[in-house]
């Protein structure tokens, strides 16, 4: 099993807590893992995007070049890796934010507009665990439990309150991945 994973978007999107959420997960789930962030001039509001690996084997190198999986949250990331997805892989697009479609057809392409699902929840700081829940639904590498508990770790126990709001978005992915997946075309 090897996942190679990027998350990307603007700094303040959670793109970097994505990252950590998935890489904590992954250790909680006895995989090897590793974590690999990278930042434009800027944290928040500057481009951001990490690279992830979870795998049975060893980790060879922590950078992903062509990964297996992008979740991408807005249109300079999406223009960056599209291209990039191994053909088979999966990319997973926040609509809410990017205007452009993937003319691929060797990739699966999942389009959720995350930040109005986040909104409809009642705290739009969440789109990226919505995107994170469609992502969980189609690996199965973790459960939604273990996310929790590695959610715990990583938020800061002052944001222990957004916990419930966290989950509600993971499970409105997951479920959204369910809908979708019944109408995308095998690649």
């Amino acid at each position: 099993m090897l996942h190679e994973l990027i998350f990307a978007g603007f700094g303040g999107q959670g793109v970097m807590s994505m990252g950590q959420l998935v890489t904590y997960a992954g250790m909680m789930e006895g995989y090897n893992v590793s974590w690999l962030p990278s930042y434009g001039p800027e944290q928040r509001g500057g481009t951001a995007n990490c690279s992830v690996i979870i795998t049975d084997d060893q980790v060879g190198a922590p950078v992903v070049t062509n990964p297996t999986t992008a979740i991408v949250l807005n249109n300079p990331s999406f223009d960056k890796f599209e291209p990039t997805v191994t053909p088979g892989g999966t990319l997973i697009i926040n609509t809410s934010l990017v205007n452009r479609k993937s003319n691929r057809t060797d990739i699966q392409v999942i389009e959720i507009n995350a930040n109005e699902i986040a909104n409809e929840l009642g705290n739009g700081r969440v789109a990226n665990m919505v995107l994170l829940g469609a992502f969980i639904e189609m690996t199965q590498v973790f459960t939604i439990e273990t996310l929790m508990e590695a959610l715990k770790k990583v938020l800061p126990k002052r944001h222990h309150h957004l916990l419930s709001v966290n989950q509600l978005a993971l499970e409105k992915g997951m479920l959204l991945y369910k809908e979708q997946s019944k109408h995308i075309p095998a690649v």
